[in-house]
């Protein structure tokens, strides 16, 4: 509010001219006039400064009591330091301070009343119950925190003989600069609530008539001011702040109703609009006119014409200034036939650029607008042009705010179509022509040195016959891709890179392009995307190449993603295939499962005397029968019970893992079982629990015989050298044999019926799979030569019982 009324004019003083000598007279002079600029050597004013400013103006502005509570607060809070609170008493007709947000009457009594009487400012830490009511005592109980303070301010009007208003702040502690800034708002309060008085105690003016003998002119003095004693100056100044008191909307629209209803009156004309200008001045956009708020806003471009003019000279002009074309154009906006127009550049004080032009029409009477008129209308916007602005830049930054949550919604609806690149060519296609309003929308894929279009506004193309490819440096979209920059053509004929040729064989009139790049992450061109006649507009503005600059990077992200996924799905459908085939090979044979799970599981002892002996040999052992061995060690060390594994489950995940291993002269199943023998062998006759947790002991047998699954009978250097499957998935990590005998566990544990561990907690079961890694992998040589000189000192002595801590993962 502050900043639409530049400066309060109740506020001003008139000032006598200095004698002939003397200096000129000056009292405090808070704002500059309107038309005034700062001096060349004059520092900017900083942030605080201008919301000081800003607060002081709206004080200014306030013309009636019921506002000026709001007035007050908003102006406090606005410049001391987190204000949680503010509290404004005023005096009623029996001399009562009241508050009216909540309403109750200040005490009688207390330090709040203390302070008024003193005629002093009081500090303190918080209220008690006898300074203020219950109601409005809350969140200001003593004590505060250290941090916190409650400031009473009693306003003294030494005139009156008197305090005439109390404010109460709850506030954090005030700087030297937020001391400053509460006695300027003390002094400007009590100048508002003087001015207040004085208003109430006049009459309403009525409006000056001029004479219609004698119209004015010219009433404009050199320096910008209204002459005094012509009977109109201090009622233009009443009505423009009365006008000002009634833009709080955040709605342009409502906005410019209201200054466009002002300036219709005061003009005395039939219609009026304001023609908005562009960030580019290269269009004029219409939301307005007259009492009616369009349903969509008119656009047109601003060419070297008049109105270029009044832009580009910052002058005025009228309906004689026109060619015939514009009348007639302006004639289609407005509705209606013109006898009259004046059009005013509003020049932002800000940038001192042409923000806008407004425009007059039809002067009633049949009259011609006048300098007086031109006038009131450079009067007006001198205290709203800001405001407009400001409300505009909100709207934008509103509208902004919604593009933002579309492309997060764009994005999510992008990132839900990554499976299938035709699908989502399809939707960045109906997305991108709704965020542009285009008509008509084409992506475009880069394929080596082609561009390739198979989706387009009708839906997805599946002969490759009705596939489209041009050159990808051919044409505005091979421009595009083959430069990386955005290209926004106004006039799509006008430009040498438009090919005529479709629109002559279709009928279709391409009026505008707009063409941008799509580039992945690497910053490299993937496709271009085309979008074709702008509908709500003449061409496509700069917005929309900010709005599509966003659109194109989740285009980019999305079309990589979707190719990348492409190739995931593929080598993935490739490899559930070779596991298919490697399962197919190990699948277990019904009658092997059924006999093995029919025998039942015999003790260790019925296999042989010597069984559990480090004497006993176990490739002695006839191979079909070590699958009833695994299952009776298992149930010997009580494994079966202690974690409570499904005898099924266990018959299959043994069988599989018997299947799993290959036929080469070593490291076949035969000597997977004997390991896992020796493990065995290592728990009944060194007693490993007394250093191995149980979990640990499982993991280490179940490791044993799986530890060289799917073995091929070469070692990890020779799979390296030969450049094989293996060696370029796991060669990165090392141990490329090791890392596949994992994986091959894994395989079978993750095969229906298989997982002996799927009654683990989520805990046990990842600790057990992080076990039998580590295990496996330590089975490579090159690991164990590593840590051999630590088992030798291990071996030497008993204190590596006590000093190392470590010892147990180095035991497994």
């Amino acid at each position: 509010m502050g900043q639409a009324c530049g400066h309060s004019i109740l506020c001003r003083s008139q000032q006598c001219p200095a004698r002939p000598g003397e200096p000129e007279p000056r009292g405090q002079q808070v704002f500059l006039k309107p038309d005034e600029e700062p001096p060349p050597s004059q520092p900017q004013q900083q942030p605080c400064a201008d919301t000081l400013q800003e607060a002081l103006l709206s004080l200014g502005s306030v013309i009636d009591v019921s506002s000026l509570h709001d007035v007050i607060k908003e102006a406090i809070s606005a410049v001391l330091p987190k204000v949680e609170t503010v509290y404004t008493y005023l005096l009623d007709g029996e001399s009562r301070l009241v508050c009216a947000d909540p309403p109750h009457d200040l005490p009688q009594e207390g330090k709040v009343r203390d302070a008024v009487q003193a005629w002093e400012r009081l500090s303190c830490s918080g209220l008690g119950p006898s300074d203020l009511p219950e109601k409005a005592l809350t969140g200001l109980t003593a004590p505060l925190a250290a941090d916190r303070q409650v400031l009473v301010v009693p306003l003294v009007d030494k005139e009156a003989g008197g305090v005439v208003a109390t404010v109460l702040v709850h506030c954090a502690q005030l700087s030297e600069g937020d001391e400053q800034s509460l006695q300027a708002i003390e002094k400007h309060t009590l100048v508002a609530l003087k001015r207040l008085r004085t208003l109430q105690q006049r009459q309403p003016h009525t409006r000056p008539v001029p004479e219609p003998s004698s119209p004015p002119t010219s009433l404009a003095r050199p320096d910008g001011a209204m002459p005094i004693g012509t009977g109109g100056y201090s009622d233009l100044d009443s009505r423009i702040l009365q006008l000002c008191g009634e833009l709080y909307d955040l709605d342009a629209s409502s906005l410019q109703l209201k200054v466009l209803h002002y300036l219709q009156q005061e003009t005395e004309s039939s219609t009026c609009c304001l023609l908005l200008v562009s960030e580019d001045n290269l269009q004029l956009s219409c939301q307005v006119i007259g009492d009616k708020v369009l349903g969509e806003e008119v656009s047109f471009p601003m060419t070297v014409g008049s109105l270029g003019q009044v832009v580009k000279n910052k002058e005025s002009i009228t309906l004689k200034d026109l060619t015939s074309e514009e009348v007639t154009q302006l004639q289609s906006l407005v509705g209606c036939e013109l006898q009259s127009m004046l059009c005013v550049p509003v020049i932002s004080r800000a940038t001192n650029q042409v923000v806008a032009l407004a425009c007059t029409f039809n002067k009633q009477g049949g009259e011609t607008y006048t300098d007086w008129d031109e006038h009131k209308i450079l009067h007006c916007f001198c205290y709203t042009a800001t405001v407009l602005t400001s409300t505009l830049a909100f709207q934008k930054e509103q509208k902004l705010k919604c593009e933002c949550q579309a492309l997060l919604q764009v994005a999510k609806n992008l990132f839900t179509h990554l499976d299938d690149v035709s699908v989502l060519l399809q939707e960045i296609i109906t997305e991108a022509r709704n965020l542009s309003n285009a008509e008509i929308c084409s992506v475009f894929l880069l394929d080596q040195n082609e561009l390739v279009a198979k989706v387009f506004d009708g839906g997805v193309v599946d002969d490759e016959t009705y596939e489209i490819r041009i050159p990808a440096d051919q044409g505005i979209a091979g421009h595009v891709a083959t430069t990386g920059q955005i290209l926004n053509i106004p006039d799509a004929y006008a430009h040498p890179l438009f090919y005529r040729g479709v629109d002559d064989s279709t009928g279709f009139r391409t009026r505008n392009i707009l063409c941008f790049p799509i580039k992945n992450e690497n910053q490299e061109v993937i496709g271009v995307a085309e979008l074709v006649n702008k509908i709500n507009g003449p061409w496509f503005s700069k917005f929309d190449e900010d709005l599509a600059t966003a659109f194109s990077i989740y285009c980019g992200i999305s079309i990589a993603h979707s190719l990348l996924y492409k190739k995931v799905n593929e080598a993935q459908y490739r490899s559930h295939l070779a596991n298919e085939m490697m399962m197919y090979h190990m699948k277990v044979s019904d009658d092997e499962y059924d006999k093995l799970l029919g025998d039942g599981i015999q003790p260790v002892s019925a296999i042989d005397s010597n069984f559990a002996s480090f004497t006993y040999t176990p490739r002695s052992l006839p191979e079909d029968d070590t699958s009833m061995a695994i299952l009776s060690m298992l149930q010997d060390m009580n494994f079966i019970n202690n974690y409570k594994i499904d005898r099924q489950t266990l018959v299959r995940f043994c069988l599989m893992v018997k299947k799993g291993y290959r036929d080469p002269p070593y490291h076949n199943w035969m000597h997977a079982f004997s390991v896992s023998h020796f493990c065995y062998l290592l728990c009944k006759n060194l007693e490993l629990s007394k250093y191995l947790d149980d979990i640990e002991i499982f993991a280490l047998f179940v490791s044993c015989m799986c530890h060289d699954l799917d073995h091929r009978g070469t070692n990890n250097s020779f799979q390296v050298a030969s450049k094989s499957v293996l060696a370029a998935l796991y060669s990165s990590e090392g141990s490329v044999m090791e890392r596949h005998h994992f994986a091959q566990a894994i395989a079978i544990l993750n095969t229906q019926g298989c997982n002996i561990f799927d009654h683990f907690s989520r805990k046990d079961y990842q600790r057990m799979l992080d076990l039998m890694r580590d295990i496996i992998l330590a089975t490579d040589l090159a690991h164990h030569l590593r840590i051999f000189k630590d088992l030798q000192k291990m071996a030497e002595g008993p204190l590596w019982l006590n000093a190392n801590v470590g010892f147990p993962s180095e035991l497994i």
